[in-house]
C-alpha cells in the first residue's frame, strides 16, 4: 500500500517525537525505489503547506507538535516581532529583533516556543521555517550603487534593502519608484536581492504615489481584456425586449441624491403620503444583475474586486465603467432597469407592508446633497425642480424624520465623527483639507437605504433564501466593562446588565455627550469597543442598527454582496424556496463572505493611506508655521493636536513639553505635570508650530508654542458623523459603501454600514 501524507505525520508525531531525517521517516515503510522517490515527494509537499519543517540541522519535525507555533508575523519599527498563532485561542508569542533577520511583516512562520533567557517568567519564539511569504513583489525606491542599484521599499514598515544587478534593473534611474520582485530573500549575512519589474514614475509625482498604494494592497489596476470585450457587447441602452414583465414606473417623480462629484448612480428614490398618513417608499436600484450573469467573465472579475475602491482623484471600479457610469447607472430622463422595494411606513415609522419587483424607471432629477437641502430649506437661489418632485423630496424628509425617530427609539446608534474632504488641484496635489459636512439630504438618503436593506433582509429570510447578511455582533464583555470605567471617569453613567448592554443605553450616552469636549474621545473609544461589521451566510443580527435582520441591497454597482442579494431575491420572487438550504451553498456562501469582507478592509486601508498621505503632502509645505488647534487624545507618549483652520490631527510629543515632567493619567486620559501641577486634557486649546512631517510613514510632529484663552473650535458644533456599528467607512449619506470623488462618492465616514 502506498505511503500517505497522513502516514508520514504520524511517524513525525508518534513517541518521542523528536526531529527525524527523511531516512528515518521511511524506514518503518518497505518502500521499493520507486516509491520511495513518491514518499519523499509527498514529504516536499508537506514542507510546502507548512504541515512539516525542516530544521537547521536537516531533520523533519511536524508543525503540529506542541512546541511549534505557526502563524502570522508582525514587526515593530525597533525591529522586534510578535507572531499571532493560527490558533485563535493562543497568545502571541515574543520574537526578539535577532531571531528575525530577512523576515518581512506578515510572512508565515513556524517557531518553536521557549522560556526567555531575557525576560524572566516569558516565553519567547525561535524561528523554524518561513512557511509562506507575503511580500514576493513591493514597491520601492530606486537609487544607484557600484554593483547595479538599490531599491528601497517605500512602505517603511518592510525592513531592509533589495539589491539589484545591472541588468536587473529595468532601465531604472536614481529616484523612480518601481516594483521589484524579490528572487532571493535576506538572511543573517545576505541581502535581499531582486530585479525591477516594471517602473511606475518619478517619486514626486501625485499619480505615481497612487499606483504605489495601489500596488501595495493588490489593488487591480485595469479590466482583463476579457472582461473589457464582453462589457463592450453590451448594448449602450435599455431595449424593448427588456420591459417584458416588468413594472413600469417611469411616472413616478423618482430622483437620484449623490455628491457634486458622482458619476455612478445606483440608487433612486421617490415617496408619496396616502390617505391615512402612512408613507410610501420607492427605492429603485440599479438591477445589474440583468446584465452580469454569475459565472460570466464580468461576474468573476467583480467578485474578486469585491468593492470599487474610491480615492480623492479617481475610482478604481468593481464593474466596467460602460456598466458602473453607463447602462447600469440610473442617469437622468433615461430608461433604466431596477430591482425596486416599495414600503409602506405608518406614523411611527414601522414597516406595514412591502413588495419587491423588476421594473423599469425614468429618473427625473439628478440632485446633488447640496441641491437637494437648498431646495428643502426653500432657498430661492437653489435651481428649482418640477412640482411633483419637490412633493416627494418633502415627503422623503417627513419619513426620514419618522424612520430616524423609530432607529434610536430602538437603539441604533448615531456617532458624530467628522471625516476629512480633500480639495486637490490638477496635477492631484492637496489644496485645502476641511471637514465633510453632512446635511439633511444626507440623512434623508441615508434613512431610505437602511430601510430598503431591512426589508429585504426581512423578506429573504423568512422565505428561506440563501443570502450575505451583513452583521455586526455585540461588542466583548471585558471591552464594555472597560468603556463604562472609561466614561465613569467623565461623570457619565453605563447601565451594563451582567456583561451585556442594551444598544439604547450606549446611544443615549451619545446623545449625552453631543457637543462636549470629550464627545470625539468618548466616540472614538466606544467605536475601538465595537465589533467590526461584516458579511456573513449566516443572520446574527446588527448590533449598531439594533437590527434583527440586514443585508447590502442598494449598490450593486460598486459592492458585490449587494449583487449576491439581487440575484438571491430574484430568484425567490421568480421560484421561492421549498426546502433547507443545501450545506454546499452555506459553505459557498460562508467563502464569499469572508472574501468580501476581506476585500473590504483591503479598500477602507488603502483609502485611509490616501487621505493620510495627502494630509502629510498638504503640511510639509507649511513646516515651521503657527496654528491653533486644540486638544483631541491623550496618550503616555504626548498630545494629539487637531489644527482649527485644517483638519488635520498630529502629535505633540512628551519631550517637547519641557516645561515640567509629566505623567500619564490613563483613566482620566490626561497629562499632569509632577512640579507645576499642569494639566493637558481633551478640549484644551493650544497653539503649535509645525515641526516635521515624514511622508513614509504618515506622521506630522508639531510642538507647542503656548495655550490660548480658549478654542476657537469648541463652541461650534461638528456635523453629526452618520450612522455606525460597522466601522468600516461609508459612501456618505449612505448605507455603508464606499465615499470618495471622481466616480461615486463625496465623502467618507468612518462609521457606515
Amino acid at each position: 500500500m502506498p505511503v500517505t501524507p497522513e502516514d508520514i505525520l504520524k511517524v513525525l508525531e508518534q513517541p518521542p517525537r523528536r526531529p527525524l531525517t527523511a531516512r528515518e521517516i521511511l524506514a518503518p515503510f518497505a518502500l521499493k525505489r520507486d516509491e520511495r522517490q513518491t514518499a519523499l515527494h509527498l514529504l516536499d509537499e508537506l514542507l510546502a503547506s507548512g504541515a512539516v519543517v525542516r530544521r537547521s540541522d536537516g531533520r523533519f519535525q511536524a508543525v503540529a507538535l506542541r512546541s511549534l507555533v505557526s502563524g502570522t508575523i508582525s514587526i515593530h519599527r525597533d525591529g522586534y516581532g510578535f507572531l499571532r498563532p493560527e490558533d485563535a485561542d493562543a497568545d502571541d508569542v515574543f520574537i526578539p529583533a535577532h531571531a528575525l533577520a530577512g523576515i518581512m511583516p506578515g510572512d508565515r512562520l513556524a517557531i518553536r516556543v521557549e522560556r526567555s533567557r531575557r525576560r524572566r517568567g516569558q516565553v519567547e519564539g525561535e524561528v523554524v521555517r518561513v512557511l509562506e511569504r507575503a511580500h514576493q513583489e513591493l514597491v520601492g525606491r530606486f537609487a544607484s550603487a557600484r554593483s547595479g542599484g538599490i531599491v528601497t521599499p517605500v512602505d517603511p514598515h518592510l525592513p531592509g534593502q533589495i539589491l539589484v544587478a545591472p541588468d536587473a534593473a529595468g532601465g531604472a534611474r536614481p529616484g523612480d519608484i518601481v516594483i521589484v520582485r524579490i528572487e532571493r530573500y535576506a538572511g543573517r549575512e545576505q541581502p535581499a536581492s531582486g530585479r525591477v519589474l516594471s517602473l511606475l514614475g518619478r517619486e514626486d509625482d501625485p499619480a505615481v504615489e497612487i499606483l504605489a498604494i495601489v500596488h501595495k494592497y493588490g489593488l487591480p489596476s485595469e479590466f482583463p481584456a476579457p472582461v473589457a470585450a464582453a462589457a463592450a457587447l453590451l448594448p449602450g441602452e435599455v431595449a424593448a425586449a427588456d420591459l417584458v414583465d416588468r413594472v413600469d414606473l417611469r411616472a413616478l417623480p423618482l430622483v437620484t441624491i449623490d455628491g457634486e462629484s458622482a458619476r455612478d448612480f445606483d440608487d433612486a428614490v421617490a415617496a408619496r403620503i396616502e390617505a391615512n398618513g402612512c408613507i410610501r417608499l420607492w427605492v429603485a436600484i440599479a438591477d445589474v444583475g440583468h446584465y452580469v450573469p454569475a459565472g460570466g467573465v464580468i461576474d468573476v472579475e467583480a467578485r474578486e474586486r469585491g468593492t470599487s475602491v474610491y480615492f480623492p482623484d479617481r475610482c478604481i471600479p468593481m464593474l466596467p465603467e460602460h456598466l458602473s457610469n453607463g447602462l447600469c447607472s440610473l442617469n437622468p430622463r433615461l430608461d433604466r432597469l431596477t430591482l425596486t422595494a416599495e414600503i409602506l411606513f405608518d406614523q411611527s415609522g414601522k414597516r406595514r407592508e412591502s413588495s419587491f419587483y423588476a421594473a423599469v424607471i425614468a429618473s427625473r432629477e439628478r440632485l446633488t446633497y447640496t441641491r437637494a437641502s437648498a431646495l428643502l430649506d426653500g432657498d430661492a437661489a437653489a435651481e428649482p425642480v418640477p412640482s411633483e418632485v419637490m412633493d416627494s423630496l418633502r415627503t422623503l424628509l417627513e419619513l426620514a424624520r419618522r424612520l430616524r425617530a423609530m432607529r434610536q427609539g430602538r437603539g441604533s446608534l448615531d456617532f458624530d465623527l467628522p471625516e476629512a474632504e480633500l480639495v486637490l488641484d490638477l496635477q492631484g496635489r492637496p489644496e485645502a483639507i476641511v471637514r465633510s459636512e453632512r446635511n439633511q439630504a444626507h440623512r434623508l438618503i441615508e434613512e431610505c437605504m437602511l430601510a430598503a436593506n431591512e426589508a429585504v433582509a426581512t423578506y429573504l429570510a423568512q422565505a428561506g433564501a440563501p443570502i450575505l447578511y451583513r452583521i455586526h455582533e455585540p461588542p466583548n464583555a471585558e471591552k464594555l466593562i472597560a468603556f463604562q470605567q472609561f466614561v465613569a471617569h467623565f461623570n457619565y453613567g453605563l447601565n451594563l446588565s451582567g456583561s451585556v448592554v442594551d444598544p439604547l443605553e450606549l446611544q443615549k450616552l451619545l446623545a449625552v455627550v453631543a457637543g462636549k469636549p470629550e464627545e470625539r474621545m468618548i466616540n472614538q473609544v466606544l467605536l475601538r469597543s465595537l465589533k467590526q461589521a461584516r458579511y456573513a451566510a449566516e443572520n446574527h443580527g446588527h448590533f449598531g442598527l439594533a437590527a434583527e435582520l440586514y443585508c447590502h441591497f442598494t449598490s450593486p454597482i460598486r459592492r458585490y454582496p449587494d449583487l449576491q442579494v439581487h440575484r438571491a431575491l430574484r430568484q425567490t420572487l421568480l421560484h421561492p424556496p421549498r426546502r433547507e438550504v443545501p450545506p454546499a451553498v452555506v459553505a459557498e456562501l460562508a467563502e464569499l463572505a469572508e472574501l468580501t469582507s476581506a476585500r473590504e478592509r483591503r479598500a477602507m486601508e488603502a483609502e485611509r493611506e490616501i487621505i493620510a498621505l495627502k494630509k502629510c503632502q498638504f503640511m510639509a509645505k507649511r513646516v515651521g508655521e503657527e496654528f491653533d488647534g486644540f486638544i483631541v487624545g491623550v496618550q503616555s507618549f504626548g498630545l494629539f493636536v487637531e489644527l482649527v483652520d485644517f483638519f488635520v490631527e498630529g502629535l505633540v510629543r512628551l519631550p517637547a513639553l519641557g516645561d515640567d515632567y509629566y505623567q500619564f493619567d490613563p483613566e482620566l486620559h490626561r497629562l499632569v505635570g509632577t512640579s507645576r501641577r499642569r494639566i493637558f486634557q481633551i478640549g484644551d486649546a493650544m497653539r503649535v508650530v509645525v515641526e516635521g512631517v515624514d511622508l513614509p510613514r504618515r506622521e506630522i510632529d508639531f510642538v507647542p508654542v503656548g495655550i490660548v484663552a480658549a478654542s476657537p473650535a469648541q463652541p461650534r458644533k461638528l456635523g453629526r458623523g452618520g450612522l455606525t456599528g460597522d466601522r468600516t467607512g461609508g459612501k456618505s449619506g449612505r448605507d455603508g459603501s464606499k465615499g470618495g470623488k471622481n466616480g461615486g462618492r463625496d465623502g467618507r465616514r468612518k462609521t457606515g454600514r
